[in-house]
């Protein structure tokens, strides 16, 4: 590289880290500021004071008293997510840049495991301060609630002519629904899955759904106690009936909440593990109800106070939009490969633009397989080195997977399968580069996210010429047939490729058979598709500076939104409070914000989205120009591709590869024989597996192991068999995998 232009991409690389830093320590301010209102929010010195002085300064013809509600806690998040997106478009550019060295974690000492059995899986130590701090939020704002609301309640009690005891339980019913409101608030964060509060943490939304869980119990839990408290009250006060059929003109709507809470319910009894297992297409279904558990919940308790908890739910709304635009699509399905072990790779076409990291989801929708159902699945494609295909590896583990096998694998051929998108989302970077040695860990199709960061690696040690670290895979399968999963590590098709820089190690483990199956072995199977002419590649739903144009639609859908609501405040409730003398409703106030706001988002994103139709549009014209002379999904690719199953690469896997029959890896001695200060471990399959190396990473036997845990909620249960110990020595291996790569030829011929 000329010295020049060096010492100017070094200069704009430290200029955008040094605005990044600025963007964390602004976003840092901005969660303090909200946690101390969370943390005053309790007590009397913000209601009398704060809250007073806020709503003197903010109360308008215009917005009201929730004017001072969306001051306080609306705005601070969604600038945060706003600011988020500006972060996060920047770090894309500095990665764009493709430095050759990577820099250092500086929070891996905090990502290590602190917990890895009992109920909360496995936690790290930045989780496990969250979650200590978020505990204590919620007892002290139980505590300081129920002190302030004991304050004078047997003289609250006498006047209204109460027994005490029953006083106390309304006091301290009402406080639990407080501190449940505080749990809502961040109920929604973890699910949007192009949030871009997230990635400012570190996480992503597959790896957030257990902060999900957390907060749905406990919230339900709060809920649920606060309605079962209000109906022994009333029970006490032979008003029963009469309250549970109340709403209330201008107060709490009483039916609204018993709604809601009655959506809630049937949502949380579907996610206990024994129904959520058996009959998931039940509890994935019921999950919709979270419309009626929202819509209620704010007519219940007023658009006012519903400020406080709405804005991870605006956010939730956009994402969901958008996907909801991006599924519309139907997309081209070019190409599949079916191998032995009950596995198929689809090949999708795609737009260079659509960039997506090592490790990242796509939902797939296949309506000849099922019209309702989506499934995510890992992508083992990587966007630098195959610019125009995505892929996606699926393992015939249920009854979706195991009927797309079946169809693709049966003598009648198919020419075409109608297919929907959503993602991919993913990591918005990755720190491999970082490490000495990277081990992965993988059991059965556990490999897949692992698939996509060798390839990662690949191109960065072949294209980029950089340093990678050396790379120990860790596989564990059934039988022999899944061996044929190792296929997949090397691309099918592009530019020769140069393995001489990657240090690549692998360990496959068969548990199940005791020497290698050398009859009944199954041909991989090639299939190439028809595509139809309203049929597109994939691509970005809002273009390559996806992150830019996420931070417009929540800015100016909140703008919008805003003058919507002001117009309506100021010429539509405000005269009718004021001039006929009878407040406006409520519930009818809540439900025209709720309506406001799913307009104003509506427009922007859809404003937003063909705006960069047109882009992704002339990328698909290219994209279907190059497809007609060397298409992934052509005959012709395959055989060429096949063709290479004896190239250099090839060879250089081969060699690389030892499979131990009968046996399972001895991950303790392997971790601990790793050489190096810097030790990446990743674990990906059943989750006794992922338990076993975060223990080991956890035990402070070794301190330069640096252990991460991915999970997917697709993989299947896998139990292995303990059997004799034997390991195939190299050559014999070498001959087993040739004979494997050739009946695969054979059968792509055919």
């Amino acid at each position: 590289m000329d010295p020049t232009v060096k010492k100017q991409s070094s200069s704009s690389d430290g200029a955008i880290r040094g605005v990044r830093a600025a963007m964390r320590l602004l976003a840092l301010m901005i969660f303090l500021g909200v946690l101390v209102l969370f943390v005053m929010m309790p007590t009397n010195t913000y209601k009398k004071k704060w809250l007073v002085q806020v709503l003197a300064k903010t109360d308008s013809t215009y917005f009201g008293r929730q004017g001072a509600t969306i001051l306080i806690y609306t705005f601070p998040v969604l600038f945060s997510a706003v600011l988020g997106c500006a972060y996060l478009h920047l770090g894309k550019k500095l990665n764009n840049n493709k430095s050759k060295s990577s820099p250092k974690d500086r929070m891996a000492v905090l990502k290590r495991p602190v917990l890895v059995k009992g109920p909360l899986g496995i936690v790290s130590m930045i989780e496990m301060l969250f979650l200590v701090m978020f505990i204590a939020l919620l007892v002290w704002s139980i505590y300081t609630y129920l002190c302030t609301g004991f304050q004078g309640i047997e003289d609250k009690a006498a006047n209204k002519g109460e027994k005490l005891w029953v006083s106390k339980l309304g006091a301290a019913a009402l406080r639990l629904a407080l501190t449940g409101n505080i749990v809502l608030t961040f109920l929604f964060f973890p699910v949007a899955r192009g949030s871009s509060i997230l990635p400012l943490i570190g996480l992503t939304s597959e790896a957030s759904i257990k902060y999900h869980i957390w907060l749905g119990h406990t919230c339900l839990t709060l809920f649920t106690t606060h309605g079962v408290c209000f109906i022994i009250r009333w029970i006490a006060k032979d008003s029963l009936w009469k309250q549970i059929r109340e709403w209330d003109r201008t107060g709490v709507s009483i039916l609204a909440g018993e709604i809601s809470l009655l959506g809630g319910l049937v949502m949380w009894v579907t996610t206990f593990p024994r129904i959520r297992r058996k009959k998931f297409e039940l509890f994935f279904y019921t999950h919709y109800l979270y419309i009626i558990f929202m819509l209620f919940f704010i007519l219940h308790v007023g658009i006012t106070y519903a400020f406080i908890s709405l804005p991870s739910f605006y956010l939730f709304l956009v994402d969901r939009y958008l996907r909801f635009l991006q599924s519309q699509r139907k997309v081209r399905l070019i190409s599949a490969r079916v191998l032995p072990c009950e596995t198929v790779e689809l090949n999708f076409s795609k737009t260079p633009g659509l960039q997506y990291s090592p490790m990242s989801i796509l939902f797939v929708n296949l309506p000849s397989v099922s019209k309702l159902q989506w499934h995510p699945f890992t992508v083992t494609s990587n966007s630098n080195l195959e610019q125009d295909k995505l892929s996606v590896t699926i393992k015939g583990d249920g009854s979706w997977s195991k009927k797309l096998y079946q169809m693709l694998s049966s003598s009648s051929s198919v020419d075409h399968l109608e297919a929907s998108i959503e993602g991919p989302y993913g990591p918005v970077s990755t720190n491999f580069l970082g490490h000495d040695t990277l081990v992965m860990v993988s059991g059965g199709s556990g490999i897949t996210p692992f698939i996509s960061v060798i390839r990662e690696l690949i191109f960065s040690s072949s294209v980029l010429k950089i340093k990678t670290p050396k790379i120990i895979l860790i596989s564990s399968f059934k039988s022999s047939s899944d061996l044929t999963m190792l296929d997949l590590i090397l691309p099918i098709s592009g530019g020769p490729l140069d393995l001489s820089g990657l240090q690549l190690q692998v360990e496959a483990y068969v548990t199940r058979e005791k020497e290698p199956a050398t009859e009944n072995v199954k041909p991989l199977q090639a299939l190439w598709f028809k595509p139809k002419a309203t049929e597109a590649p994939a691509s970005a739903i809002l273009g390559p500076n996806s992150w830019l144009w996420l931070g417009a639609v929540i800015s100016s859908s909140f703008v919008i939104f805003l003058v919507l609501m002001g117009l309506l405040t100021r010429y539509y409730i405000y005269p009718i409070d004021h001039n006929t003398g009878l407040d406006y409703p409520t519930s009818a106030q809540a439900a025209f914000n709720i309506l406001l706001m799913c307009v104003s988002i509506a427009i922007t994103a859809s404003g937003a989205v063909l705006w960069n139709k047109k882009q992704n549009t002339m990328e698909a014209r290219q994209v279907q120009n190059m497809e007609g002379s060397s298409a992934y999904g052509s005959p012709a690719s395959f055989y060429n591709a096949d063709r290479e199953l004896e190239s250099l690469p090839r060879q250089s896997l081969i060699q690389s590869t030892k499979v131990h029959y009968g046996k399972r890896p001895d991950l303790k001695r392997i971790l601990f024989e790793c050489k190096g200060k810097n030790i990446g471990v990743l674990a990906s399959g059943p989750k006794k597996m992922r338990h076993e190396v975060a223990t080991i990473c956890s035990s402070g036997l070794a301190d330069n192991l640096h252990f991460e845990s991915i999970s997917f909620s697709w993989l299947g249960c896998y139990k292995g068999a303990a059997g004799c110990r034997r390991v195939v020595d190299s050559t014999k291996l070498r001959r087993r995998l040739q004979q494997m790569e050739l009946s695969s030829v054979k059968g792509a011929r055919l």
